[in-house]
């Protein structure tokens, strides 16, 4: 008989060849970032070179006018993306710094210049360019898996998914209970539903790309038109289901001791309150409420000094209920699309998925039937623990978190290099003020696939409201006359490319995870909503019996993802795509994990796209 050193190795041996084995795609990218161009700029070498409207530059030295100054610059960031050695990466210019230092001789906007205490900001370093670059010990490599080519420039697509954050940023406000009968909803439903793509996109893939998307996959309705139910919603299993906030983002469990009669005099809580038993500690599932209306980054010289690299994080400002006293109620149920973006702001990136796993196993669900250790302890002699329990589903939750941000860092930064949305918007901002600018002629194909007027002065408004507020830094070019994106986070958008999604991908592994080992069709015994202004939660009695486990997991992937965009930060197809990626990955683990247990089990997980897989 083998000894159990050899067996070991065995056992990572053949982990090693199933991933081997797997099927590693190709990487291809849209292929604007050498597409658009710019004519002689005098005192900079070359002729015609790229605009690099569509590629992430946040965070090099920008002109006036928007563009990197010098694309030698953004040639270097891809060569030390690539190489991941922190040397090469330590010699990259950053922004306006000279170099070794952390300030700029001057920003351009007020709020740059006093943010640390009167102090000017900072910069800001570039996000864990190398991580892609890393190797892992358990499944798949980090480069072994690929998303689709982000959309183009001049894509119908792209044009839909501007529309679409430009309202996201004008109904942010909003209370998700009132989306049916809001008018500034009703005018982004009626915009959205005329735009090409969407009255032509279909389930197998939308329009107008050589390599087959299928960005609308996940259900069967996707060619359904918006309306107030299904508008600025995911499309994934579940997400159009019921309310727009998953349960699993305001239910908690019971208090510890509620079990107990002797208990009846102590702390007495049931899911309703909210509040997660975190062993002896407990945590709330309300969030802080940032001050309403309020947004960043709607004048020229907030938002040059942001894609300079300004590090103004933190400085956005709080609130309380209404007739609420010195802070005594600064925290509510998410009751606003404010409120979400508040939570994927801060949130431990897996901590929802993680607060999932706790509620469902203080509530009991199931297990997949697949699992062992299901009987009575009279039957099986043991239960699940360190394996098949909770200490293991909750570890592999974290697991595969960190894994998915090694394979979406890889596809930002070596593969896409997308803009984000506070870019583009920039240069529509740059052409709508002055089209003669170099390079920006090639924005009027773009802004007039938005067919975005009425939009467009709705946006220019509110902006004007902010650039005048008495908190804000002035900028006199252009207060009155600023069509740049509004930004709920003061800094605006991560320090790394947009494409794909960090959240989305950690979102679709953490949830894979929690479908495999838990019954993903089981009925969830509740349904709640949040009352007025998010203060407690009220039953929701229109949708008891609707939420599954399956369900209610995927929507809170897809709020977590799509809370990105209610930030700002993301598009649409950044999230869809990165889903998928993330499902991957904990596939991937699940897999090879499989081999090293002495217990004959399966797990049947339903997929995104959904069919169902047995592990």
């Amino acid at each position: 008989m083998n000894s159990r050193q050899d067996r070991a190795k065995a056992v990572r041996y053949s982990a090693a060849e199933v991933a081997y084995n797997r099927i590693h795609p190709l990487h291809i990218s849209s292929g604007d970032e050498q597409r658009y161009r710019r004519k002689k700029i005098p005192g900079l070498p070359g002729e015609n070179v790229p605009s690099l409207l569509n590629s992430f530059t946040k965070g090099l030295s920008h002109d006036m006018d928007g563009f990197v100054v010098d694309t030698d610059d953004f040639e270097a960031f891809i060569r030390a993306s690539d190489s991941g050695d922190i040397d090469v990466i330590a010699d990259l210019p950053l922004a306006k710094a000279p170099a070794d230092q952390d300030i700029p001789t001057t920003w351009q906007s007020n709020i740059a210049n006093t943010a640390k205490g009167g102090a000017p900001a900072v910069v800001r370093g570039w996000e864990s360019m190398g991580t892609g670059q890393t190797f892992e010990l358990e499944g798949p490599d980090p480069q072994a898996m690929a998303i689709p080519p982000a959309p183009k420039l001049w894509s119908d697509e792209l044009a839909s998914e501007m529309v679409e954050l430009y309202w996201m940023t004008l109904v942010r406000d909003v209370p998700f209970t009132k989306f049916d009968t809001n008018p500034m909803v009703g005018d982004a439903i009626k915009h959205l539903n005329k735009l090409d793509w969407i009255k032509t996109r279909s389930v197998y893939g939308l329009k107008d790309y050589e390599i087959k998307r299928k960005r609308g996959y996940f259900v069967d309705n996707v060619n359904d038109a918006f309306n107030g139910d299904n508008i600025f919603r995911g499309n994934i299993k579940g997400d159009d289901v019921g309310f727009h906030i998953s349960q699993f983002l305001y239910v908690g469990t019971n208090a510890q001791g509620k079990g107990n009669p002797a208990n009846i005099d102590t702390i007495n809580f049931d899911a309703s309150e909210g509040l997660i038993q975190y062993g002896s500690c407990t945590a709330n599932q309300r969030v802080r409420i940032c001050t309403p209306k309020k947004d960043y980054m709607t004048n020229w010289s907030q938002w040059i000094d942001n894609q300079n690299a300004a590090d103004v994080r933190g400085l956005e400002s709080y609130g309380d209920l209404p007739g609420a006293n010195h802070n005594a109620e600064g925290y509510r149920f998410i009751w606003t699309p404010r409120d979400l973006a508040t939570f994927v702001h801060y949130d431990a990136l897996h901590q929802a998925y993680f607060n999932a796993c706790i509620i469902m196993l203080d509530l009991k669900i199931p297990f997949d039937p697949g699992l062992p250790f299901r009987g009575s302890d009279a039957i099986d002699k043991q239960i699940g623990f360190a394996t098949f329990g909770g200490p293991h589903i909750l570890t592999l939750v974290s697991e595969v978190a960190a894994r998915a941000l090694k394979a979406v860092r890889f596809q930002k930064y070596s593969v896409h290099r997308r803009a984000r949305p506070e870019q583009l918007a920039g240069f529509i901002d740059r052409y709508k003020t002055d089209s003669t600018i170099n390079g920006i002629e090639c924005m009027k194909e773009l802004i007039d696939k938005m067919n975005a007027n009425a939009m467009f002065n709705k946006v220019k408004a509110h902006n004007a409201n902010q650039n005048t507020r008495a908190d804000r830094s002035t900028d006199p070019t252009s207060a009155d006359n600023s069509w740049l994106l509004p930004m709920p986070f003061v800094e605006g958008s991560p320090m790394h490319p947009s494409y794909g999604s960090g959240h989305a991908t950690v979102a679709g592994a953490c949830v894979t995870i929690l479908k495999a080992f838990f019954d993903s069709g089981y009925i969830l015994p509740f349904s709640y909503k949040p009352s007025n202004h998010g203060r407690t939660l009220v039953h929701d009695a229109a949708h008891d019996n609707m939420y599954t486990v399956e369900g209610e997991l995927n929507k809170l992937a897809g709020n977590i993802a799509f809370g990105r965009n209610w930030g700002g930060v993301h598009w649409y197809s950044d999230q869809l795509e990165s889903l998928r990626l993330g499902e991957q990955m904990a596939l991937g683990i699940l897999e090879e994990q499989k081999l090293t247990y002495g217990e004959n089990f399966s797990m049947s997980i339903p997929l995104f796209d959904g069919t169902t897989i047995r592990i």
